[in-house]
């Protein structure tokens, strides 16, 4: 798909289909989001696949009853490790730089599961603290986003946006 028609085309699908997500198209998802840009190129990520039901019945109940994410065949938790870019960049790497990058390494996998023809929803609203001990991650990394990644079971519709005039400051 064309760049240009893919984002305008992609939409956050919270209905999947039973349908299994093979692990090369998983693969390819993750390789978009590694390959992301990121300040110093430190790449201050990584992500965390979750297959198994009662993980996801766990991240469910941590992203205060979203259902959907124990919906999706494939889950993909994205955490940043703030000292990684601290060590570079001082209080704003580790207060901006590092949310900055984890979250175009997120937008990348988001856009690329929609050009494989997969479905996902970028979820944002969980208990960190919760999340971060269902996957028991080590002190000093935080999760960021999480990614339920399917077969759209469904086909909203666009969005109203902005219109341009309303983003770009009067001359």
């Amino acid at each position: 798909m064309e760049f240009f028609e893919l984002i305008q085309k992609r939409r956050s699908i919270r209905l999947y289909t039973d349908e299994p997500v093979d692990d090369s198209l998983v693969d390819k998802i993750l390789e978009a989001a590694r390959i992301a840009p990121s300040a110093g190129n430190l790449q201050p990520y990584e992500f965390r696949i979750i297959r198994d039901i009662q993980v996801k019945n766990e991240l469910v109940t941590a992203a205060y009853g979203q259902g959907f994410i124990a919906t999706a065949p494939v889950v993909i938790v994205f955490i940043e490790d703030a000292a990684r870019t601290e060590k570079t960049y001082g209080v704003r790497g580790s207060s901006l730089y590092v949310h900055q990058d984890t979250a175009v390494a997120v937008s990348h996998a988001h856009l690329a599961a929609a050009d494989l023809g997969l479905g996902s929803c970028w979820v944002g609203a969980f208990d960190s603290p919760a999340v971060a001990r269902i996957l028991n991650l080590r002190d000093g990394i935080v999760p960021v986003a999480i990614l339920p990644i399917g077969y759209p079971a469904e086909s909203p519709p666009e969005n109203p946006r902005r219109l341009m005039g309303e983003l770009l400051p009067e001359k």
